[in-house]
């Protein structure tokens, strides 16, 4: 069906139909096949060179998570300010550019050299990811904004499934440098796709004649006035508390609780990431019908639920049902949050709201993480797990409060200029 028979029916065309969809899937799909292939290799090489060192192994999360901090809120203000179809382009030349120059020290110079990889690549997708935002709703209608967001959280989900088997794989038959080098690959590959994105569009202002400070300040500025906004905020700080506690003492939950070894954990996640790919597609098929609201409401007071009971529980097959059924309803938190990110930001500051959110979840979730050792030594894992789970209790009352907001009209400017 072409636009014209589409603007006569009143309906928008089908998301998988458009091609900025697809090559944005595309794009995704290698870069999560280079990622996940340079998270195990690294994991695996470092642990084997360090002989488990838990010193070493937490460095690579520090590598991960730490730009996010630094960089997000300034990458969020240059994505606002730079062309987002180039900006991609140039994040993952450069980062294809930075894997195969680390590539070389490792070959000739020091092992070291690993934690680099992770460093860059997290530094640019800084700048990557919130032009990819801003593209999304330039070029999505709004009705669609949560479909495609589900769409994307079944991308992720499935690589949850697949990414520890695939990375574990390529480590154990090709070895360290390989396995790096499919990362620059991919990357390379991921820019190439991302080049059949629709022009960008004219910038609304003279990014060179503006202030860069004046900017970065609007962002927080601009996330403070929006109630909606203010609340999505919290309900990411409670969020980031929450899932932090429980990852990180999931695995006291398989020893004490229940009583299996160690690898006992592996089946869980993949209960877990089986559930979540199916709930991205349920979202997916009935999100047009749901507040983005009431779907992260949904999706905290779920996992509120199902996070207690997998404190208490010592029987596996409930802990199994459990871990599904949060599974099943995680997605909502994720395509939730995104979705409100979306519909209640401007086209020109929609890198700075992600820029100063994206943080609240990460640095709450590193914290708690960090934490979780101690908690666990002060507390019985019941407590703990009630605890998060109030947490997210607390959170679905705010996303309640504003569960009849609408986005503001301003916030729909600009927004799919391009849908085919």
């Amino acid at each position: 069906m072409n636009s014209a028979s589409h603007a006569a029916t009143g309906k928008p065309p089908s998301l998988l139909s458009s091609r900025f969809l697809q090559t944005i899937l595309l794009s995704n799909v290698l870069l999560q096949i280079g990622i996940w292939v340079r998270n195990f290799a690294i994991l695996l090489y470092v642990a084997a060179k360090t002989d488990n060192d838990p010193y070493a192994i937490s460095l690579i999360s520090v590598a991960e998570f730490a730009p996010i901090f630094v960089f997000s809120f300034i990458g969020g203000t240059f994505a606002d300010r730079w062309r987002p179809k180039r900006t991609m382009v140039w994040c993952d030349l450069l980062s294809a550019v930075s894997v195969f120059v680390v590539l070389l020290s490792i070959h000739f110079g020091t092992w070291h050299a690993v934690y680099l990889v992770t460093f860059i690549s997290a530094i640019l997708s800084q700048f990557s990811q919130p032009s990819g935002m801003r593209l999304f709703k330039q070029h999505v209608p709004e009705a669609q904004m949560q479909q495609g967001m589900a769409i994307f959280q079944s991308l992720m989900a499935i690589f949850m499934v697949l990414g520890p088997m695939l990375g574990t794989f390529a480590y154990s038959r090709f070895g360290l440098e390989t396995s790096i080098a499919v990362m620059g690959v991919a990357f390379l590959l991921s820019a190439a796709v991302l080049v059949r994105l629709p022009a960008d569009l004219p910038q609304e202002r003279n990014a060179a004649k503006s202030h860069f400070r004046r900017e970065f300040v609007e962002g927080f500025s601009y996330v403070w006035q929006s109630p909606v906004l203010r609340m999505l905020g919290l309900a990411f700080l409670l969020a980031g508390l929450a899932v932090g506690t429980a990852q990180a003492l999931n695995l006291f939950v398989v020893t004490e609780r229940l009583g299996k070894p160690e690898d006992f954990l592996q089946y869980m996640l993949m209960v877990s990431g089986g559930a979540m790919l199916i709930g991205g597609g349920l979202v997916a098929a009935f999100a047009q019908k749901v507040p983005p609201q009431a779907l992260l409401a949904t999706g905290m007071f779920f996992g509120a639920v199902c996070t207690v009971i997998v404190g208490y529980s010592t029987s596996v097959p409930l802990t199994l049902v459990v871990q599904f059924v949060n599974g099943l309803v995680f997605p909502c938190i994720h395509i939730g949050i995104s979705t409100m990110i979306l519909k209640w930001s401007k086209p020109t500051i929609i890198g700075r709201v992600n820029g100063v959110l994206s943080p609240m979840f990460t640095g709450m979730m590193v914290i708690s993480m960090s934490a979780a050792g101690a908690l666990k030594k002060s507390f019985p894992l019941e407590v703990i797990f009630s605890a998060a789970g109030a947490l997210f209790l607390i959170g679905t009352i705010a996303m309640l409060a504003i569960v009849r907001q609408r986005p503001p009209a301003h916030a729909a400017e600009g927004m799919a200029q391009t849908s085919a």
